[in-house]
């Protein structure tokens, strides 16, 4: 047969398909992508994160002058000075900071979390590459 249709064997008759119609497939398939990437960044920031209380050692301080420090009323103390307004701008003309690239953080157990976080995110904008989290070691039960 020289005009026989796409769908059924030459030989004739009630062959199967030649062919299976992938669209549908792929139709789904990019449904089902949208969605889990819609939905993805949701699932992540929902949660709920009690952070545990850890024993650590002490953390031998190179330079004093490194530290900044962070009180339970959220005010950002760094070289002695009150830099909460100002701190981004104040980490990247700092001196010390542009050229050790090294910072010591020691919040208070009080201080809110985003506090915290502003001076991680403001020391790695600044270049500090060593970044160390100050705490007070708890005595080891005899």
């Amino acid at each position: 047969m020289a005009l026989s249709g796409g769908r059924h064997s030459e030989s004739g008759g009630g062959g199967g398909f030649r062919d299976i119609n992938v669209t549908p497939l792929v139709d789904v398939m990019l449904v089902l992508l949208i969605v889990f990437i819609v939905t993805a960044p949701l699932l992540a920031t929902g949660l709920h994160v009690d952070l545990p209380e850890v024993t650590a050692t002490n953390t031998p301080l190179k330079d004093a002058k490194l530290v900044l420090s962070i009180s339970k009323e959220e005010r950002i103390i760094f070289e002695e000075k009150d830099i909460t307004d100002n701190l981004e701008a104040v980490l990247e003309t700092s001196k010390r900071v542009q050229t050790e690239y090294e910072l010591y953080i020691q919040a208070d157990k009080d201080a809110h979390y985003g506090v915290v976080a502003r001076a991680v995110a403001a020391a790695r904008a600044a270049g500090v590459t060593s970044l160390n989290l100050l705490v007070d070691p708890e005595e080891k039960a005899r």
